[in-house]
């Protein structure tokens, strides 16, 4: 018998005519998932097998596909010819020494020779005979010995099911680009948005010297946390320090954040035009700090000419928010404390509602397409 590990995908069996091309991106996904780990991956009917692995592996094989989007289940599981003697002798494998138990049994080949109640019957009769600590409760067994009878004389036998990440494949939705900073909500964003599909660049905007390079290489962890989900990823580096001089030397401080919140959309807007992203991602969750009011967001969104902003945590409390950060393995770096650039030239009462009228006035003050112009300059592109 053959150790495998199957794997169900989420939605997209309601893809109808369009199935077959968010299956092969979902397989293209897995294969990225497990580069560098000896294995096999076979499409099945609905269904995946990972095979032809190291046994030994089996917990890492687990771990990387567990990052993989559009992933409903897996299920470590024996691989027997379709014959009664080899799936008890799995049955008998994957059976607990204890407690009480059923077995349940999918036939898709209808043409073996005993149906799915009678081969549920015949394996937990002969699995009572040889462990007389365990006994039948079809109502509410304490676990089950899963038989999966194939089409292609192979049988699955499996006892457990391990969720999977659910979502879309990463790819079939796009490309978004997410303003990535150092804090906790940005991961979380690109971690939700990506778990509709949408293949994921992201830009960083530092201020240097003001900021130092831990912040920078804080900011690279994170996007790597989010690569293990997205199958890699690029993250674009900006330098910002000159118009926060500017801006510093100009305008009324109250109005700092807000001004840097324009100038980040204007950049990143013309990045997303250079790297083909339909769309820019922010962590930003309404009234969570001064800069995410909806006056804030409707000022930085006045910018934007051509592309949606999606703001996925909008509606997430800051303890939403941590724990989805937790789970994705992003909290303990996001919590570093290395300061960004928003942290720069921070006024103590920075303006709560911003008007419109008077954000254009202190923004009347400096050479706008200049000063993102000179930005643009400073790009750095690191592929995670």
């Amino acid at each position: 018998m053959d150790k495998v590990i199957i794997v169900r995908y989420s939605e997209i069996h309601l893809k109808g005519k369009n199935r077959g091309y968010f299956e092969r991106v979902f397989g293209i996904n897995m294969e990225k998932s497990l580069k560098g780990i000896k294995h096999e991956i076979r499409r099945r009917s609905g269904r995946y097998l990972v095979e032809c692995f190291d046994e030994n592996q089996t917990d890492l094989i687990l771990e990387k596909l567990n990052k993989v989007f559009g992933i409903h289940s897996m299920s470590v599981a024996l691989k027997v010819p379709t014959q009664m003697n080899g799936i008890f002798e799995a049955a008998k494998a994957v059976c607990s020494e204890s407690g009480s138990f059923k077995v349940d049994t999918h036939r898709a080949d209808k043409s073996f020779r005993l149906n799915s109640m009678e081969i549920s019957a015949e394996i937990g009769g002969r699995l009572l005979s040889v462990n007389k600590n365990i006994k039948v409760d079809v109502h509410n067994p304490q676990f089950i010995i899963n038989i999966d009878v194939r089409e292609d004389g192979t049988s699955l036998v499996f006892n457990k099911f391990f969720k999977g990440a659910g979502g879309m494949p990463v790819g079939t939705s796009g490309k978004g680009l997410l303003l990535l900073s150092g804090g906790i909500d940005s991961p979380v964003a690109g971690h939700m948005i990506a778990k509709r599909g949408m293949n994921i660049e992201c830009i960083h905007f530092h201020s240097y010297p003001y900021t130092n390079l831990q912040a920078r290489d804080k900011v690279i962890e994170l996007a790597k946390v989010l690569s293990g989900y997205t199958c890699g990823t690029k993250l674009h580096i900006v330098s910002v320090t000159h118009i926060q001089e500017e801006i510093h030397k100009n305008c009324n401080g109250e109005y700092m954040v807000t001004l840097l919140r324009r100038f980040m959309m204007r950049i990143a807007e013309k990045i997303a035009a250079k790297c083909g992203a339909q769309c820019i991602i922010t962590g930003e969750s309404l009234g969570q700090v001064a800069s995410q009011t909806i006056e804030g967001m409707t000022s930085s969104n006045s910018v934007i000419k051509n592309l949606p902003v999606l703001r996925p945590l909008c509606g997430f409390d800051k303890d939403e928010i941590i724990e989805r950060s937790r789970s994705i393995g992003a909290f303990e770096i996001s919590i570093q404390p290395y300061e960004d650039c928003c942290t720069v030239f921070l006024p103590k009462h920075p303006v709560i509602k911003p008007a419109i009228e008077a954000v254009l006035a202190e923004e009347a003050k400096l050479n706008v397409d200049g000063l993102v112009e000179e930005a643009i300059k400073t790009l750095e592109i690191l592929n995670i």
